[in-house]
């Protein structure tokens, strides 16, 4: 998340509430992410193009020579399961497979143990160089996808492998407070928004996997700690430095753990308003052309705008709300053109696209 440097920007788009979602505070009924039917009435083309973007995936992901950081690859892994749960191709999964087998070998090498190496900063076998909580979280949520897609040794190897790295992080930077630090990071040593919320997510589809409540409970907690944040200032790489990204995290946090923390009604209200914020502001960016947004959307920060119509198709599947699924349609099609090039400088944006069109074709599937 910090090898790359940004343009900071000073002006903040304001967002306004809204109405639908607010109700819901008190209560209102809440739409499975999963419908009878997932598939959308456009589902030939969006499927031709997200199998032609896997395909991509499979392609750079099998060249170990190229440099791209871990983290980005694994939301190309947890797409590609996807890929592989609609077409039961299993050249998809052989792909995700073989990938999470590097991360695990490349983890037995890590210090500490237990951490997974991110392809910069700290190197397996090394005791000392910066190590990242929140990249390293990204890797094992495409760790996990994979492993619960797979059988006997390997299942079970690759999840020893993603229980390591949760109680690594649990035991040395869980804060009291509920946060989570970004591990060595010299930067900064508290609680940060992107650690928490990457950490959070890991750490409710890790609970839904394993049915052990230390993780649920670490998430919980990691919840309330992030409701009690002014996204809009939070620091330290505040919004107004990381944009797209603070908001592709924070909500991955809140809808991975929705069906655990909805259960307890003032937990649910103070995530709803933080939901409600970040998806007035997703959609104020949106309503800018691309050419013209504050982050540029091939730059390190903005090619995160990628993945935001996946949280707005899955908040529209949770909250019963078709503008938020009309806003991800319309902006899938202004960006498929960009991520179906093949310009090797959008391989950032390609991977969270897919995320995107996996959300469109198979609700909920991400998830999985």
């Amino acid at each position: 998340m910090k090898i790359a440097s940004a343009l900071l920007f000073a002006v903040l788009p304001v967002v306004t509430s809204h109405p639908l979602r607010t109700t819901l505070a008190a209560g209102g009924p809440i739409v499975s992410l999963r419908t009878a039917k997932s598939y959308e009435k456009d589902s030939p083309k969006l499927r031709f193009d997200f199998l032609r973007l896997c395909d991509s995936t499979i392609v750079r992901l099998k060249n170990e020579k190229t440099h791209h950081p871990f983290f980005i690859d694994s939301y190309g892994v947890r797409s590609l399961c996807v890929a592989y749960d609609i077409t039961g191709n299993n050249k998809y999964l052989d792909a995700c497979q073989s990938w999470a087998i590097r991360m695990v070998n490349y983890q037995k090498k890590m210090i500490p143990r237990g951490a997974y190496y991110i392809d910069y900063g700290r190197k397996p076998g090394e005791k000392k160089g910066d190590w990242y909580v929140a990249d390293c979280s990204s890797i094992a949520m495409g760790v996990l996808s994979t492993a619960i897609r797979c059988k006997g040794a390997e299942r079970r190897r690759l999840l020893h492998s993603v229980e390591e790295f949760g109680s690594l992080v649990i035991k040395s930077f869980v804060r009291p407070s509920g946060g989570v630090t970004d591990g060595y990071w010299p930067q900064y040593d508290g609680a940060w928004w992107c650690s928490s919320s990457l950490f959070g997510s890991f750490s409710f589809l890790l609970y839904k996997n394993t049915a052990n409540k230390k993780y649920l409970n670490v998430a919980l907690g990691i919840v309330d700690w992030l409701n009690k944040q002014d996204l809009a200032t939070v620091q330290p790489l505040p919004l107004s430095h990381q944009g797209p990204s603070l908001l592709m995290y924070v909500l991955e946090c809140y809808s991975a753990g929705w069906p655990y923390l909805s259960r307890e009604m003032s937990r649910k209200q103070d995530a709803l308003k933080q939901i409600d914020w970040c998806l007035n502001w997703v959609e104020t960016q949106q309503k800018i052309p691309l050419g013209k947004r504050d982050w540029p959307i091939l730059s390190w920060w903005g090619a995160k705008y990628g993945g935001l119509p996946f949280h707005e198709n899955i908040y529209s599947r949770l909250f019963g709300d078709r503008h938020l699924k009309t806003l991800a349609d319309r902006e899938v099609r202004l960006l498929s053109p960009i991520a179906l090039s093949n310009d090797n400088g959008v391989y950032q944006l390609r991977e969270f696209v897919l995320m995107s069109y996996a959300q469109l074709l198979d609700s909920g599937a991400i998830y999985r």
